[in-house]
């Protein structure tokens, strides 16, 4: 499922990353406070090469590309809003580039069978 989100980045959570079976991988959270009668705070993530192309700091007002996705793990449902295209605004910046779709949920699953998380 796909939506775009627009508010301003009101925190970036510290850099995750971790080896996974298709290699290395990277993972940056930020929350975004959506601009509405009702505004509302949401996490979403950045992966891999994206979080330097993207750029994403506190202060930023940005329109956001997500993909949500929620997948089964040990009985539990986990849901994650998946940032693939990011253009700031109000400042005169983009995100530049072209841009491609994310990429698969399983890729930062770990290594197989093993029960760690990545998150």
């Amino acid at each position: 499922m796909a939506m775009e989100l627009k508010g301003r980045v009101i925190q970036l959570l510290p850099l995750q990353s971790g080896m996974g079976k298709k290699g290395q991988w990277r993972k940056q959270e930020f929350i975004v406070e959506t601009q509405s009668q009702y505004p509302k705070k949401v996490c979403l993530s950045i992966w891999g090469d994206k979080i330097d192309q993207f750029g994403v700091t506190e202060g930023d007002e940005v329109n956001v590309a997500v993909d949500l996705e929620s997948r089964e793990y040990n009985g539990r449902w986990y849901t994650e809003a998946r940032a693939w295209k990011v253009e700031k605004s109000g400042n005169g910046s983009n995100g530049g580039g072209s841009y491609s779709p994310p990429p698969p949920m399983d890729e930062p699953m770990g290594s197989g069978g093993s029960d760690d998380l990545p998150f």
